[in-house]
């Protein structure tokens, strides 16, 4: 059995590293230091009649409340196949979420084709029609009370370029080794992949703008690659919505944008040459940060968002025992590193981040400590369990939906901040729960290691 006690007690001097970057010890939140200038949307007007509808018998208008593909011409996925995406309309509010699909992501042959069990990225064949029977139980796209979002229209981003929705090259990768049927050099393999991350975001993003032409409130989300596209994403969105949009919010699950210089400067080295970053951040225009600046460290996007947009509410959201986001983060970088040494290298990321974070008056965090599902990452998704040691029960998972997403010492969930993230009335506050005793096994951490 490995204790998550011991874990922490293996890299104590970065747990000081965190002190140093909080500013109390946090009994009733750190609210953030300079009050921001609420943002008060609008959301008097009236429903357009003729965004959906709940007749079944109408056909000239797509049904409300269910979701829907949308296919744009000149969208592909990493095998070139056609991209998609789906919308959910409502007819109770004019707000809107857009939720980004997690993923992983890939760089070379062996991410990029997903084989011999290398970590890698989602939906490498493509994006099937029925797509959404996958992600309609996440608790941000779902209609219940349970849900701060539950009235919004809802549009799912989904997730085939292994680039966290943000790469633009197209590439062909090659085997290291020989393969079956190998057509390169000696019999290896060879993969094209499209990185079309960046051009299908702005296709959805234009798209947003054509059909919602007034939102009083616009949630960004998505959880891991899909946090990390919504927050690489929430520029352009913004751009391009424009005053259609009067308020807005992200939230950003386990998908952190990390400064460079630290643990993550190689994996950012990478990524930024394999898919052609440097032509996405081209595109930041405007933003009071150069950009040039952005491409040497990344994690000044953080910064510059919360400058350009002051009145817009901008979370993280993770746990601080990550073993996912973090694993491929670092594990490929730092060859043999323990468990003890991945977690180490998070809690370096994070401290330089929280730094940022309480910098900035509409900048908030929430870290809960850990959750014993999933590899304790994604805090939005609802607690499905960890096999080998927990079953898997979706009925109870989605009667308890927001389990595990607790602060216990607060008495908070991740419902909780996300509605007062939304409600502009609320003050913004950040939440770190300290370190807490409990097991975490052999099997399930020897399962995260190897990406099962």
């Amino acid at each position: 059995m490995i204790r998550r006690s011991v874990v922490i007690g293996s890299f104590s001097a970065w747990s000081a590293l965190w002190s140093a970057g909080c500013s109390s010890s946090n009994d009733a939140g750190i609210t953030n230091p300079t009050p921001i200038t609420a943002c008060t949307p609008d959301e008097s007007a009236l429903i357009p009649a003729d965004r959906c509808s709940t007749d079944p018998s109408v056909t000239s208008l797509p049904p409300c409340n269910t979701w829907v593909k949308v296919e744009i011409p000149g969208t592909v996925c990493g095998d070139g196949s056609q991209y998609k995406f789906f919308v959910n309309y409502s007819n109770e509010s004019n707000n809107l979420i857009v939720s980004f699909e997690p993923g992983g992501a890939c760089w070379d042959y062996a991410s990029c084709a997903g084989v011999g069990g290398i970590r890698g990225a989602a939906n490498p064949h493509g994006i099937a029609d029925d797509h959404m029977m996958r992600y309609q139980y996440l608790n941000l796209l779902r209609r219940t009370d349970a849900n701060p979002a539950k009235n919004y229209s809802m549009v799912f981003v989904p997730y085939c370029t292994g680039d966290i929705h943000t790469g633009n090259n197209l590439t062909t990768y090659t085997s290291t080794e020989p393969v079956d049927g190998g057509t390169g050099p000696g019999g290896t393999g060879q993969l094209t992949f499209y990185h079309n991350g960046h051009n299908n975001s702005l296709a959805v993003i234009g798209w947003l703008r054509d059909t919602f032409a007034n939102v009083p409130k616009m949630l960004v989300t998505g959880c891991s690659a899909g946090g990390a596209g919504a927050i690489l994403n929430y520029h352009f969105i913004r751009e391009a919505m424009g005053t259609q949009a009067q308020c807005g919010y992200l939230l950003n699950d386990s998908g952190p944008i990390f400064h460079s210089g630290g643990p993550s400067q190689q994996l950012h080295d990478k990524i930024r040459a394999a898919w052609n970053t440097d032509t996405v951040l081209d595109g930041l225009v405007g933003l009071p940060i150069a950009v040039a600046d952005i491409k040497k460290d990344f994690g000044l996007l953080n910064k510059a968002l919360a400058r350009k947009y002051p009145r817009d509410r901008l979370s993280l959201v993770a746990y601080r025992m990550d073993l996912n986001y973090s694993l491929y983060s670092y594990q490929r970088f730092f060859p043999g590193s323990s468990e003890a040494q991945i977690h180490g290298f998070w809690e370096e990321d994070m401290a330089r981040l929280i730094k940022t974070y309480e910098a900035e008056p509409n900048l908030s965090y929430y870290f809960p400590y850990f959750r014993s599902d999933n590899c304790s990452h994604c805090v939005s998704i609802p607690p499905l369990g960890n096999p080998p040691t927990e079953p898997t029960d979706l009925d109870k998972a989605l009667n308890q939906p927001w389990l595990g997403s607790d602060i216990q010492e607060k008495s908070l969930d991740l419902r909780q901040f996300a509605e007062d993230l939304v409600n502009d009335a609320k003050p913004l506050k950040s939440y770190l729960e300290p370190p807490r005793d409990a097991t975490f096994t052999a099997a399930v951490s020897m399962a995260c290691m190897k990406g099962g």
